[in-house]
């Protein structure tokens, strides 16, 4: 069980950089649809589990909402600098 254990935390420190340098050249539409398919993904599978419901369709369903909203948000501010 310690080997699973060691092997998780040396794993996690290899991929987590990994995966945050892959985030670093996104425009600001790209930041904005991928943090709020994140806060959705999240949000889903905690609401999904709370209820009773699967955590698995409640990320699924809150990730493609969540990137639907940050979307939305980022056309909202993208028409509104070009009004004013």
């Amino acid at each position: 069980m310690r080997r699973i254990s060691r092997l998780l935390v040396i794993s996690l420190f290899m991929v987590v950089p990994l995966l945050m340098t892959g985030c670093s050249g996104l425009s600001t539409r790209e930041q904005r649809v991928l943090s709020g398919g994140a806060i959705g993904a999240a949000s889903g599978a905690a609401i999904g589990a709370v209820t009773g419901g699967s955590p698995g369709v409640g990320a699924a369903v809150g990730g493609a909402a969540g990137a639907v909203g940050g979307l939305v948000v980022d056309e909202l501010d993208r028409s509104h600098h070009r009004r004013y």
